[in-house]
């Protein structure tokens, strides 16, 4: 079982992201289970947002305190929440920034595997607004292959209707940007 804990802000479309690849996996013939956590947050303020996938029903029904992946929107919440501290030894770190890998190691002593995207960069040029969530996908996607992109078409469809052409744009240049580096010891 894969599981991933999405780090972020409200308005980021951390939920979102996590029912768009719930549907993917579903629509792969996969079993996923995915729900957010959060009280009475406003636009900004921080959001989890859980996501299990496995190739056999999930019979877990908690929050995940141990995932194998986390996907982080906003680099500040790495200082404020801690996201990989109880990342499994395994684990991946899929973060929004411009940075290199190892500026981030540097910077904030991950030692995980590293799949790194200039999220906001890619939302601006393809999306014409700063909303990183589906381009975030596509890193997640680069760094896991848990799904097809191909399967992530129909879930944007029906989520943005019109949009969803950008959004599928957005997440495959994130998907062929993304600089994946392996862990560190």
């Amino acid at each position: 079982m894969l599981e991933i804990r999405f780090h972020g802000r409200g308005g980021q479309g951390a939920v979102t992201s996590v029912e768009l690849l719930a549907l993917a996996a579903i629509h792969e013939g996969k079993y996923a289970q995915g729900f957010p956590s959060f009280g009475p947050e406003r636009r900004g303020a921080p959001v989890l947002a859980f996501l299990r996938i496995n190739d056999r029903p999930i019979r877990l029904r908690c929050k995940i305190a141990h995932p194998d992946v986390v996907l982080i929107l906003d680099p500040s919440l790495i200082r404020i929440q801690k996201p990989a501290a109880d990342l499994k030894p395994q684990g991946i770190v899929v973060l929004n920034s411009p940075k290199s890998p190892s500026e981030i190691r540097r910077e904030f002593g991950f030692t995980h595997k590293l799949a790194l995207v200039d999220a906001n960069t890619i939302a601006r040029e393809v999306l014409g607004v700063p909303i990183t969530n589906t381009t975030m996908l596509g890193a997640l996607l680069k760094a896991t292959g848990v799904v097809r992109l191909e399967s992530l078409e129909e879930p944007l469809k029906e989520r943005f209707g019109p949009l969803a052409v950008k959004n599928f744009n957005a997440l495959k240049t994130a998907y062929e940007r993304t600089v994946v580096e392996e862990a560190r010891s």
